[in-house]
């Protein structure tokens, strides 16, 4: 995907989109504004926060929209509870907003929701703010102690590092992990795709949920390399004709998803890491169709058979490969 064919910041669009659910924003994070404290100051009277309690698995509030979708619930600062504030960046009206890790205060007609629940519903100012503050309160709630000394640390640059009593600081670190679509080259229905359930995984009634492969980029790999070697350890096939689609961050707790396709010969015997992946298995577009519209089951024992959720650069490569979204 070239620069040119992603929409602008801050370009809204109607239905399918070309790029990740979370890859959306218009949030101008104003870098140069976090060194300034009397700036930060005069800005908090005026901000709009988003509450976020880590400690409740990263909620915030949410609210229903008449439009279908879903829009955060952002408290004056004057009503905002006690806690570190993270500064995010100034709205394109130049409204400033913050952070709060805390717990979520009681509002009529709102529910606490969390970025994988909402992401997809979210708009384009709302899906940037919701994975900017996660990955940010994900951080400082990790980061609580200096890893060289052990002792306290302190939020500086307005919540973009942490200090401690001597002066050394930590700023905060994204993850690189390789997701990839692995697909046999063939148009049309027939054309199939290689999906894995992760061993992780368990529902109470059976039912199995079916992805795209992904894993960490190690130390002094590039992306592509990644690709290549976690296909081969997760299901033991060789992968060839990569192709980058894309990207969007996954604060959980700091990844950033670098998204990709793949050709695969589908005859090429699968061997899945029994650590890793369940299951392993090709599905052609029809049966991918039907999974879409929640009315796929597993022939062999009849339990129903879903995709990743909404938010997931992992749904938006599968759709991709369908032709169901723009490139």
């Amino acid at each position: 995907m070239t620069q040119a064919e992603q929409p602008d910041v801050g370009e809204q669009t109607a239905g399918p989109v070309s790029v990740p659910p979370l890859a959306r924003t218009t949030l101008d994070r104003a870098a140069l504004r976090r060194r300034d404290p009397q700036w930060l100051a005069e800005a908090w009277q005026r901000a709009l926060v988003l509450v976020l309690d880590v400690g409740a698995g990263g909620r915030a509030l949410v609210q229903e929209h008449p439009d279908g979708g879903v829009r955060l619930v952002l408290l004056d600062s004057a009503k905002a509870p006690e806690g570190e504030r993270l500064f995010l960046g100034v709205d394109p009206d130049g409204t400033p907003l913050f952070a709060v890790d805390a717990e979520l205060p009681a509002l009529e007609g709102a529910r606490p929701a969390t970025l994988r629940d909402v992401g997809e519903r979210l708009d384009d100012r709302d899906a940037g703010v919701f994975s900017a503050a996660a990955a940010l309160c994900n951080w400082h709630a990790s980061h609580r102690y200096s890893p060289r000394s052990g002792r306290p640390t302190t939020v500086a640059e307005a919540g973009w590092s942490r200090t401690d009593p001597d002066g050394q600081q930590m700023w905060p670190r994204t993850d690189p992990a390789m997701i990839v679509l692995v697909h046999d080259g063939v148009p049309g229905p027939e054309g199939r795709c290689l999906l894995g359930q992760n061993a992780a995984w368990r529902s109470p009634d059976g039912s199995k949920r079916f992805s795209t492969l992904a894993g960490f980029i190690e130390p002094g790999e590039s992306a592509e390399a990644a690709v290549i070697r976690e296909v081969m350890e997760e299901v033991g096939v060789p992968v060839r004709a990569l192709h980058y689609e894309g990207s969007q961050a996954w604060p959980y707790p700091g990844s950033l998803m670098l998204g990709f396709t793949a050709v695969a010969d589908r005859d090429a015997p699968i061997t899945v890491d029994p650590e890793e992946i369940a299951e392993a298995r090709w599905f052609t577009r029809v049966e991918i169709a039907r999974m879409m519209a929640g009315d796929f089951t597993d022939p062999g024992t009849g339990v129903k058979v879903f995709l990743p959720m909404r938010a997931s650069i992992a749904l938006y490569l599968i759709e991709r490969w369908m032709g169901d979204l723009p490139r």
